[in-house]
Parts: structure tokens; sequence; C-alpha cells
């Protein structure tokens, strides 16, 4: 990769502003649980919306430029499972799922978008293979933040870095299933936020395809996700919340 300096975002500048906005989101479903109707508790989750799109854009590019997929992937299970209790604790939700929306966190879907990605670009697998392959990681995302959504679109992410319009199509596609999805079984107004992922696009087609020169930004977001939910669980049970997610 070019050591120069170019115009735009780096990666370590846009996954800051992917923390920032979590931490804006996940402290306000802290203080307004659930999905409150108040116009600037929902523009606090709109700054929210900025957050998975980034996430699933740099699985794809961690994809691409990983020297050891089995790492990856094995890097990002093991950061699943940790993320799992945490978000679990933060949201009062049972550790053994009994339900089939948010019963774990959208580490592990990303997890599994990977696994896709390997999928999607192996020769090693007949097509009908992939197919059931394919079908069952989408069932087993399912329960999770973001769903199935956000398993699927970072393989499109990936497939489409050539055209970021590509890209931002494919966002606006899986986006937009994932909200229907909402609108029908949950909640209409929640359900139509998440269309503000949208936002993030300007962010993203900023990005000058440069690490920055902090190298510790990886292992900093593995940390930081599983621990903010933590002190955020740890303040629920001190305000004796209940269950803080829609």
């Amino acid at each position: 990769m070019d050591s120069s300096e170019k115009s735009g975002l780096n990666s370590n500048q846009i996954k800051l502003i992917a923390i920032a906005a979590m931490t804006v989101d996940h402290v306000t479903w802290l203080l307004f649980p659930g999905c409150q109707k108040i116009w600037w508790v929902m523009l606090l989750h709109v700054i929210g919306r900025l957050t998975a799109p980034i996430m699933w854009f740099f699985i794809a590019e961690g994809f691409h430029h990983t020297r050891n997929v089995k790492k990856y992937i094995a890097r990002l299970f093991v950061f699943a499972v940790i993320s799992h209790f945490a978000y679990n604790f933060a949201g009062d939700i049972p550790f053994i799922p009994n339900g089939i929306f948010n019963m774990t966190s959208v580490m592990w879907s990303l997890a599994w978008s990977v696994v896709l990605m390997v999928l999607f670009t192996t020769d090693r697998l007949p097509k009908w293979g992939k197919i059931i392959l394919m079908i069952l990681i989408c069932l087993i995302t399912f329960p999770s933040d973001w769903s199935t959504i956000a398993a699927v679109c970072p393989v499109y992410l990936y497939l489409n870095r050539d055209s970021f319009k590509k890209q931002a199509v494919a966002m606006l596609i899986w986006t937009a299933v994932y909200a229907a999805v909402y609108i029908i079984f949950i909640d209409n107004v929640y359900g139509l936020l998440q269309m503000c992922t949208l936002l993030s696009l300007p962010v993203l087609k900023q990005y000058n395809g440069q690490r920055g020169k902090w190298k510790g930004m990886k292992w900093f977001f593995y940390i930081y996700y599983p621990a903010h939910l933590f002190v955020i669980g740890l303040i629920r049970v001190a305000l004796g919340n209940g269950g803080i997610f829609p």
C-alpha cells in the first residue's frame, strides 16, 4: 500500500467515527430504553445508524487485505463469543437464546459473513453445496443484531469493491430488507430509522484506501466493543433498567 498521504479519510478515522456513533447509540438505549418516539432521542439513534454499514464495509476490506483468512475468521468468532456475553448483559438478554430477534451481537453475523465470502470465491465446492451452506448461514445468523443482513451485505460490498456506486446500491437494498422486517414484525418507526444507515455513504465515499499510521486500531475496536457494552450493562443494573434494546 502506498505510504504517502492521500486526501480523504483513512480506515482508522472512519472507524473512530463508527465507534463514536455506536457509543452515542448505545448510551441512548441505556438512558431511554426501547424505541421512544421523542424527536431528539430518535436523532441520537440516527447518528448511531452510521456504525453498522461502516463495520460491514471494513469486514469486506479486511477479507480483501488479510494475509491469513483462517486466522481472520477464527479471530472474528472469538470476538463474537466474547461480544455475545457483553451484548446480552448490556441489554438484559438471556445468554442462551430464547427467541429469533436480537439474541446476540452483530459480531456473530460479521464472522459468518467472512465464511460466506470464502464460499462465494472458492471453486472447491459445487454450486448446490454452496447454496445449502449459504441457506444454513442465513438461518444461523438470523437471531443476531442486524440479523442475516450483516452476514450478506458485506459479501456484496466485497464483490463490488471496484464500484462504490454498486456498493451503495447493495447497501440500499439490504438495509431496505432489514427495515421491512422491522416494520412488519417489530416497530414501524424504528424500521424506517434503519434507512438512515445510508447516511454513512458520504463518509465511506471519502475512504482513501489507507489504514492510517496507528496500527493498533484493529485491536482497539476488538477490545472497545465488548468493553463498552459491559460498562453499559453495569450501569443498566445500577439504574434498575430491564431490556434496553427494541
